[in-house]
Formats: structure tokens, C-alpha cells, sequence
């Protein structure tokens, strides 16, 4: 079986201007509670690490 495969390049999307701003409020709306989210483990993380690392210091 040969393996043939077909490489793309797009140059251009041509979209209107008022879909590309909708779907830019969109993602950035999305992005809320990804950031949220992360915000959330990276603090859980700190808190863990903060304390491993302060109890570290007393011996």
C-alpha cells in the first residue's frame, strides 16, 4: 500500500468581519473558565509546593 500524501498550504480565509469579531468574543468568553480552571490548580500547586519547601527550611 502506498503512502501518498498531500500537503496543504492556506494562504487566505476569507471570512467577514463581524463573524471573525463574534468569534473572537466567543473565545475569549470560552477562555473564562479555562483560566479560571488553571488559576485553581496552579494555586492548589503553590500551596502544596510552598509547604513542602517552608518545611524544608526548619531543619
Amino acid at each position: 500500500m502506498e503512502n501518498n500524501k498531500q500537503e496543504i498550504i492556506v494562504t487566505d480565509i476569507k471570512m467577514p468581519f463581524m463573524s471573525m469579531v463574534v468569534f473572537m468574543v466567543k473565545f475569549a468568553i470560552a477562555s473564562i473558565p479555562a483560566f479560571i480552571i488553571l488559576s485553581i490548580i496552579f494555586a492548589i500547586l503553590g500551596a502544596v509546593f510552598g509547604g513542602i519547601f517552608h518545611g524544608m527550611n526548619r531543619y
